[in-house]
């Protein structure tokens, strides 16, 4: 049954055909493909402000119903490490975990990763409730986990019990991070001292295409111990 408010049409098998050539030209191997049938294909019928992808009448196929499905409009972030690869690495857990996804990596070199910034966040209630803005401190905390998965990844080394956020320099907040935005930040390892188990980092964070924060970072590295 149609929600109350829904106003259904029916669009003709025959044009079921027609939707499959317009949406063949799409070179996605995800393009829909529908195949002729004696069924009748049901849809809500759009507001103003909907793209429409099926018309009863081909004479008025406009330019909007040839656009890329929604679903295929927008690029979805990589995966090189998931949620459960980031846990293996890092000792942080709730609600200190500060990183979600991992989008590139060199082992020993830099990493860039995701932060989802969402209004379900604990630290919004408190800063602030009438205007959620991510604390800089969380930001710079973000950056070093994501320097940390640089430096404690299996294939370079590094010891989790002995591995520790030593200091910032030259930070920067260019722009407020706010509920809804994804924070995309590279850590990139400028100087390792092995000896003194120190390693300098840069660290930039956008949101887009604008840089939100920017600093440098000292990192501890101690080894694993027997």
């Amino acid at each position: 049954m149609a929600a109350p408010n829904s106003i259904f049409t029916a669009a003709p098998s025959r044009n079921l055909a027609r939707i499959s050539l317009h949406q063949s030209s799409l070179s996605s191997p995800l393009s829909p493909r529908v195949t002729r049938s004696n069924s009748v294909a049901f849809r809500p019928k759009p507001r103003s402000s909907s793209l429409v992808f099926c018309s009863t009448d081909e004479s008025n196929v406009s330019s909007a119903e040839k656009e890329i499905p929604i679903e295929l409009r927008y690029e979805a972030y990589p995966t090189v490490m998931d949620i459960n690869q980031i846990r293996d690495i890092l000792p942080h857990r709730f609600p200190f975990l500060l990183v979600d996804r991992v989008i590139e990596y060199t082992a020993g070199e830099s990493a860039v990763a995701i932060k989802n910034v969402t209004i379900n966040d604990n630290f919004f209630p408190g800063h602030f409730p009438e205007r959620p803005i991510m604390p800089g401190v969380l930001m710079v905390e973000a950056m070093a986990q994501v320097g940390g998965i640089v430096m404690l990844n299996p294939e370079v080394g590094g010891s989790k019990s002995n591995f520790f956020f030593a200091g910032v320099d030259k930070v920067r907040f260019r722009k407020p991070v706010i509920a809804g935005d994804t924070l995309v930040m590279r850590m990139t390892l400028v100087k390792l001292q092995k000896r003194f188990g120190i390693a300098k980092m840069e660290g930039k964070a956008y949101v887009g295409n604008t840089l939100v924060c920017e600093g440098e970072f000292l990192m501890a590295m101690g080894k694993e111990e027997e």
